[in-house]
């Protein structure tokens, strides 16, 4: 292997490792190597196998190179770039990723409409398929159509795949309806510090659930119970009130959640689950009653919403480009806070009247951004619960913040880590400084600078990072993408639709 490969790789390596935050040490003991050759292996100096390229791989969670198949790999992104036209909205990632969970509540053929093309996705369909259910994609690959077997073969399940994706744990709703006992992966995704499960278990713990966990493996053993009161959900969480509701959707009586999540991928479920004949009501508040059913043997065509994060990461493009651009089909409830923010900070831009998404529920607006002199807000940007700013919206206000006049606080309190890789915007010419693992200072405006770095480890400020290369002048590498690829589906490509310049390369 030619000198420089070997310094290329080792810098890959090298960079895969710091992002994960081990040290040379704690790699090698994963190799079952030496520090001294991990050390050696980073600086170059050490010939190295494609087997031993697939380990390292593979113990960092970071694809190294790309051997031999077609695939985004890396981003180069040349920057300082102007963005126009207009461009729509994908369909929701989180929505999506229940929604297909949700499809083992039912006995029939499920087909979902727009799915979003994307890792996360594909990871759950390589779950689904390997326990037998059929998945295709239908009408030119826009849909997807699912049929569940008259058996699951959890047995069979692809732990690789399901170890990749944190939707896996959503499985735990409607498998206890289905068996007695079952396994599954402890689940994976986004590097975002520890969060732990017990919010799950507390809740479907009321419906005979009882879990143990030993070497990467959840033990189920279900006594099919009822809940005899209220569920009262101890975190108001996303894929906890998703699982409460696929436990309580074929629980043959009327089961009320409360604390529960009203946020759009749990609206999206609940929407779902109403065409699947169970009622629901108190869609879009913190209480939930369910009236489900014992069985569900339904045809049923839904049209998943379009995706609120997606549409605020299109809007930080089109500010720290300053750009001109039309975002189309942006579902605009769950946008209000943000937009509403940005309006005090000083955002030039204009909106549709609503109108309706394919679902026939969630409100949609065009939104057009504009080239806007922004002022840092006088509060600390924060997330909250539905119907406060969204969590995962937080990371693109660094960005945003970076472009406006003054000191912004970001307190990301949600997440151990996320805040920590917001600082890889330094880099790039940012002035961020991190106050504590939670809290940000940002000081702008930004005159941002070209730099070849790699993608961290968490979708939103991955893209965030995307997005300050897109208006840094010059030419930016960003290595390993597959995070973005969970989340975003032909993102580069989309972007490029309106005045980017991203090429998606491989090195080997």
């Amino acid at each position: 292997m030619a000198d420089d490969y070997l310094v290329r790789i080792g810098k890959l390596i090298r960079d895969a490792r710091q992002h994960r935050g081990w040290t040379q040490t704690q790699l090698a003991e994963a190799l079952g190597t030496s520090q001294s050759a991990v050390n050696r292996i980073e600086r170059g100096n050490q010939n190295i196998s494609l087997e031993m390229i697939a380990r390292i791989g593979e113990a960092l969670d970071s694809e190294i190179v790309s051997l031999g198949y077609s695939g985004p790999m890396h981003l180069r992104v040349v920057g300082g770039r102007r963005l126009s036209g207009s461009i729509d909205v994908k369909t929701s990632k989180n929505a999506c990723v229940a929604l297909l969970c949700g499809s083992l509540l039912n006995k029939g053929r499920t087909v979902l409409r727009r799915v979003a093309r994307i890792e996360e996705v594909y990871r759950l369909l390589e779950v689904l398929n390997s326990i037998g259910v059929r998945t295709r994609w239908i009408n030119e690959g826009t849909d997807l159509e699912i049929v569940p077997p008259a058996e699951l073969d959890l047995d069979a399940m692809d732990a690789a795949a399901a170890r990749r994706t944190r939707s896996i744990i959503m499985f735990l709703g409607p498998l206890l309806h289905r068996m007695d006992r079952f396994r599954l992966p402890y689940a994976g995704g986004c590097d975002l510090g520890t969060r732990t499960i017990e919010p799950h278990m507390i809740a479907l713990r009321r419906f005979g659930l009882d879990i143990t966990a030993t070497e990467g493996i959840y033990h189920a053993e279900v006594s099919r119970t009822a809940p005899d009161r209220p569920i009262v959900l101890t975190e108001r969480g996303d894929t906890v009130t998703e699982n409460a509701l696929l436990a309580a959707a074929r629980n043959d009586g009327v089961t009320v959640i409360r604390n529960a999540s009203s946020n759009y991928m749990v609206q999206d479920l609940c929407f779902f689950l109403e065409a699947l004949g169970v009622k629901v009501e108190g869609i879009g508040t913190t209480t939930l009653t369910v009236h489900g059913m014992a069985d569900i043997d339904v045809d049923v065509d839904y049209s998943p919403s379009e995706d609120p994060v997606e549409a605020m990461s299109l809007l930080a493009a089109a500010v720290v480009t300053e750009s001109e651009l039309t975002i189309r089909r942006v579902p605009v409830e769950f946008l209000e806070i943000e937009l509403a923010v940005l309006e005090e900070m000083g955002l030039d831009h204009d909106r549709t009247a609503e109108y309706a998404a394919d679902n026939g529920r969630t409100r949609l607006i065009d939104l057009t951004v504009r080239p806007s002199k922004l002022e840092a807000p006088i509060d600390k940007i924060h997330p909250m619960p539905f119907p406060g700013l969204n969590i995962d919206n937080v990371p693109f206000f660094a960005a945003i913040a970076a472009a406006a006049q003054g000191k912004t606080l970001i307190h990301d309190w949600v997440y151990d880590n996320r805040a920590i890789y917001l600082t890889d915007l330094n880099r790039l010419g940012g002035r961020l400084q991190l106050l504590d693992p939670h809290r940000v200072l940002v000081e702008g405006p930004t005159r941002w600078r070209a730099a070849e770095m790699m993608c961290p480890p968490a979708l939103r400020p991955a893209v965030v990072v995307l997005l300050a290369m897109m208006a840094a002048e010059g030419t930016s590498v960003l290595r390993n993408v597959y995070v973005i690829n969970r989340g975003y589906e032909d993102l580069a490509e989309r972007l490029n639709s309106v005045g980017a310049q991203i090429e998606i390369f491989r090195d080997i």
